[in-house]
């Protein structure tokens, strides 16, 4: 079964998954938040997933940011919609930083660099790695 993370913001979900052995996080895809349920009902039909990781946007003191409460309602409506699927959380602090860092690192051009929707994209995949590597100790 597969981990599934997002990066969610209000007008960009970035969605990142493992694969079926959950050693690879990989970049999936943006979705507007409105059709966010949309698409996880239909991946949900053909794919298994044990656990939906969400970034929790946290200020350098470790409070939450003036974006948590869209990502706390969002998280409460993944637990009411799919009971079955825990919902763990994972501080996001700097994966947008990291993500554009890492697009400028693999040699894209200025232009494909400044797509927010690959940063979403890719900050999720950090969030999913953050995830990965603590439960790993």
């Amino acid at each position: 079964m597969r981990l599934m993370a997002f990066d969610y913001g209000t007008k960009r979900i970035g969605v990142a998954v493992t694969d079926p052995m959950q050693i690879i996080a990989t970049a999936l895809t943006t979705v507007h938040p409105q059709d966010i349920w949309t698409f996880l009902t239909t991946y949900l039909q053909t794919e298994q997933v044990e656990t939906f990781v969400v970034g929790k946007p946290r200020q350098l003191d470790g409070t939450d940011s003036e974006s948590a409460a869209h990502v706390l309602g969002f998280v409460r409506k993944l637990k009411k919609t799919y009971p079955a699927i825990p919902v763990a959380e994972v501080d996001e602090r700097f994966t947008s930083k990291m993500a554009s860092a890492a697009i400028a690192q693999s040699g894209k051009k200025k232009k494909d660099r400044q797509q927010k929707g690959l940063v979403d994209t890719i900050s999720a995949t950090i969030i999913l790695q953050s995830y990965m590597d603590s439960r790993s100790f």
